[in-house]
């Protein structure tokens, strides 16, 4: 008996334009492995929380044609130097999360011991241990409230900037100052 099988034709990869490009490849895997990240069900319910009901002065997106950041607006806490002012970050979510911590970053410059000028945070939980305090159980939410509780009380006996650090310890006066201008200058200002 003779089977006869039908006739493909031959793909080449130069017609799917993939000949030299190995790296695209790479970066399609990259993307379907985060195109999946925001889906996954312990995402998909923080993310909803987040969305529909965020922690009080806080706010969640999506940003937009991005599959593994989310942008966040914290208010600053009252009776604090960034009283009024409205904080934008950034939140990168590793493909490992919960696994790993997120990476994130304050897009709005704040004048704090624990975050420098290009917007990073001294935090435990944002570490992976033996230097870190990150667990999977942390959510984003709880990692927003930590980073509101650290504008409301600086650590600097932990600092990430050393002069602000110091300012902060001999001169509370002059840091409250310096960090309500900062905040005049650089922040959203709430309406009251």
């Amino acid at each position: 008996m003779i089977l006869l099988l039908p006739v493909l034709p031959t793909i080449h990869f130069r017609d799917l334009n993939l000949v030299s490009r190995s790296r695209n490849v790479e970066n399609l895997s990259f993307q379907l492995t985060n195109m999946s990240l925001l889906s996954t069900p312990r995402l998909k319910k923080e993310l909803g929380q987040l969305l529909n009901k965020p922690p009080f002065g806080m706010k969640v997106n999506i940003k937009e044609g991005s599959t593994s950041v989310l942008e966040a607006e914290i208010h600053g806490p009252k009776d604090s130097p960034y009283e009024n002012g409205i904080f934008k970050l950034q939140i990168e979510l590793p493909v490992k999360y919960p696994f790993e911590p997120p990476r994130v970053t304050f897009i709005t410059p704040v004048y704090h011991p624990n975050i420098d000028s290009g917007g990073r945070i001294c935090l435990d939980i944002l570490k992976m241990p033996p230097s870190g305090a990150w667990k999977p159980l942390i959510n984003i939410e709880g990692v927003l409230v930590a980073i509101f509780n650290l504008m409301n009380c600086p650590n600097p006996n932990d600092p990430l900037v050393l002069d602000i650090a110091k300012e902060f310890k001999n001169d509370k006066e002059t840091f409250e100052s310096k960090a309500k201008h900062y905040t005049k200058e650089h922040a959203i200002i709430a309406t009251v």
